[in-house]
């Protein structure tokens, strides 16, 4: 749990989640999917995040809790640098109810996985951000990051991910 002097965040709380939030964590997804306009890809079930959150532990969430209410989570998994020769964090998806956002929620769950990050001795905490997403670039350039403008990222799914597998 993180403690805070800020009376803004007195009664803000962060736990791991639990098999038992499966149903909000759903939730939680959908809610981000709409925010993005991606609401199309969301196919994630309770079933499928209870097995591989909780059963198969392939990434880990955080839950964050202002009054004892949900009003954000955290999804996030260890990759591996070669560069750096160690792990690192990669945060998938950080997404705070439209409504408490500007409280410092975000921030305070971005500290709790840098903290985590320096104690799992990861060299790296890194995350993707849709362009026209102002207000998050804004918010995580606010916090020090920096844009990997020499970067981009691929990614096979669906059909091209079954032929790139059955080529072999």
């Amino acid at each position: 749990m993180i403690e805070s002097v800020n009376p803004d965040l007195s009664k803000f709380r962060i736990r791991p989640a639990e098999e038992s939030d499966v149903k909000l964590i759903l939730r939680f997804i959908t809610e981000l999917g709409e925010y993005e306009k991606l609401s199309h890809q969301v196919v994630a079930t309770e079933e499928k995040l209870l097995q591989t959150l909780f059963r198969q532990r392939m990434a880990e969430v955080i839950i964050g809790k202002f009054e004892e209410k949900p009003v954000g989570f955290a999804l996030f998994f260890h990759n591996y640098s070669t560069f750096l020769g160690q792990a690192g964090i990669y945060l998938e998806d950080l997404y705070i109810k439209p409504e408490m956002r500007g409280k410092g929620f975000g921030k305070t769950m971005l500290r709790h996985l840098a903290k985590l990050a320096v104690e799992r001795n990861c060299g790296r905490l890194e995350w993707a951000c849709l362009d026209w997403n102002e207000p998050a670039i804004c918010f995580y350039k606010g916090l020090g990051a920096k844009a990997l403008e020499d970067w981009t990222i691929y990614r096979v799914t669906g059909p091209e991910l079954q032929a790139l597998a059955n080529d072999l």
